[in-house]
């Protein structure tokens, strides 16, 4: 029986080592699940508001919201992350007329985005990634706000739906050998004609780049 007890033991050992390190990092198969808080920054460029104030476009600002994202790990360093999330943002005149009326329109902006990313040392406790993709922008809700109402008469806001190319790095750090910190930087390429119909000036096309950075830091578990 006395010489048993050390045999049980080393054998308990040998199997339990292959159970840890299946248990540390990330691998092929594995489904990864975050959620976020991400701030997000337009880098907005603009055409004239209205063509009677020439040179006046407009700031977009920035937005804060929870986002989800799901990864699945196609090998130990590649995977396909997919984000949900919408935020509100509010467009605003930056000089002149359209200046000092202040907010001119606001909209719900859906930006469902697809990275494949590689994973630097998948099965280390800090694993850092870079990703790129595509991104489909989905503005709803548009609306013209009552300031701008005021000064040009009642307003329909409407904005094209956008396509483009998205770029990410990030860096999940593991706090149990399920659980991980995350810190994620996107740059999402993002660009909208908007379609005002005012009763002073008639229907007028405004071309909008608003390419965000979206800085995000969350949680994840290996599910």
């Amino acid at each position: 029986m006395k010489g048993l007890i050390p045999v049980s033991l080393l054998a308990a050992t040998m199997f339990a080592a292959p159970a840890a390190a299946q248990d540390q990092g990330i691998g092929a198969g594995d489904v990864l699940l975050r959620v976020r808080g991400i701030v997000v920054a337009p880098n907005e460029d603009s055409g004239s508001i209205l063509p009677a104030f020439p040179g006046e476009g407009v700031s977009v600002d920035n937005a804060v919201m929870p986002e989800i994202d799901f990864t699945y790990m196609a090998t130990d360093n590649v995977g396909f992350e997919l984000i949900a999330s919408t935020t509100k943002h509010t467009a605003s005149g930056v000089t002149g007329t359209t200046g000092s009326v202040g907010e001119l329109a606001k909209t719900w902006v859906l930006p469902p985005t697809l990275t494949a990313q590689y994973h630097f040392n998948p099965k280390g406790a800090i694993r850092p990634y870079i990703g790129a993709g595509i991104n489909y922008t989905i503005f709803w809700n548009e609306e013209a706000t009552p300031a701008l109402e005021s000064a040009v008469g009642p307003t329909s806001v409407k904005m094209d739906d956008s396509f483009g190319w998205a770029a990410q790095v990030g860096i999940d750090i593991d706090i149990t050998p399920k659980v991980f910190l995350n810190l994620d930087v996107k740059y999402i390429d993002m660009d909208t004609t908007a379609h005002i119909d005012t009763t002073a000036a008639g229907m007028q096309n405004v071309d909008i780049d608003l390419d965000p950075l979206v800085f995000g830091i969350g949680f994840g578990i290996r599910l």
